[in-house]
């Protein structure tokens, strides 16, 4: 089988089974087979499959039908312009995310930095695309990352050593292995009422963590701790930014009560409000 039969043959399978972005699935996933770039496939498409390679696109085609996210059969995920391992120990990194990275960056372009490097604090860093981003978009900046999983914090040491950032990384749960003081924390923390887990594409439901899903208990406990436990951690005048979810936003711009200044939260490209920013007010 020629790349080009295999390529026409892929398609029409993944078509059949209604696997949205059919031909692009396609091309990743037979240049992913064969080690290559997908403008090779259009240059050699008259190539001939060997019988491995043949039994991998198989795999891979079985794989994405059966509905495992093309990112994980790959192992990568774009995020602010890098690649980033993703394996399913971790959420795969969204474009909505890249706001707390542009959050971060416009508060800091119009706050004034301290005199000495930034301390940053990421919860729950997953594949660690923020701290990793953070680190290497601040230069000279203290990042440091979190999570409660040793199997997603493996990952994200393996980001920040193949993107060359210097990141920290602790096990921990929200913020209770830190003590700070920090200048920024930032989260994507787990939001999902378990009770909606039938309303999930089954592409998540079926194959990212759980444990960075689903809230343990109603959706705001864990934004009610991270407000409670950032304001011990914060400096005077540092900013808590989280991703939040669907409808979400006044219940927790309603957790920044005395002591905290709510800034306007950021939108997504669609313009739901996806990022809140609490400033702790100086003492």
């Amino acid at each position: 089988m020629t790349i080009r039969e295999a390529f026409r043959t892929a398609t029409e399978r993944l078509e059949s089974h209604r696997v949205p972005n059919a031909r692009l699935t396609s091309e990743v996933l037979i240049a992913q087979c064969l080690s290559v770039d997908r403008e090779y496939l259009y240059t050699h498409d008259d190539r001939v499959l060997c019988s491995e390679e043949s039994q991998k696109l198989e795999d891979a085609l079985c794989d994405r039908i059966s509905g495992v996210p093309l990112q994980y059969i790959v192992g990568r995920q774009e995020f602010y312009g890098r690649h980033f391992r993703v394996t399913p120990a971790v959420l795969i990194p969204r474009p909505e995310t890249e706001h707390i990275i542009e959050s971060v960056l416009e508060v800091r372009g119009t706050s004034g930095q301290p005199t000495r490097p930034l301390q940053i604090m990421d919860v729950g860093t997953g594949s660690g695309c923020i701290a990793v981003t953070l680190a290497l978009e601040i230069a000279g900046s203290d990042v440091f990352a979190g999570d409660i999983s040793e199997e997603a914090l493996r990952v994200a040491r393996g980001n920040a050593l193949t993107c060359g950032a210097a990141v920290g990384f602790v096990c921990m749960d929200v913020l209770d292995a830190v003590s700070g003081p920090f200048d920024f924390i930032v989260s994507n923390p787990p939001y999902v009422r378990p009770a909606d887990l039938s309303r999930l594409h089954r592409e998540v439901r079926d194959h990212e963590p759980h444990l960075a899903l689903f809230s343990p208990g109603d959706d705001l406990e864990i934004y009610r701790r991270l407000v409670a436990e950032a304001r011990e951690k914060l400096t005077s005048g540092g900013y808590l930014i989280m991703e939040i979810g669907i409808g979400m936003e006044a219940q927790v711009l309603g957790l920044f009560e005395a002591g905290w200044e709510a800034l306007p939260t950021k939108a997504d490209l669609q313009g739901i409000p996806r990022t809140v920013i609490g400033r702790k007010m100086e003492s």
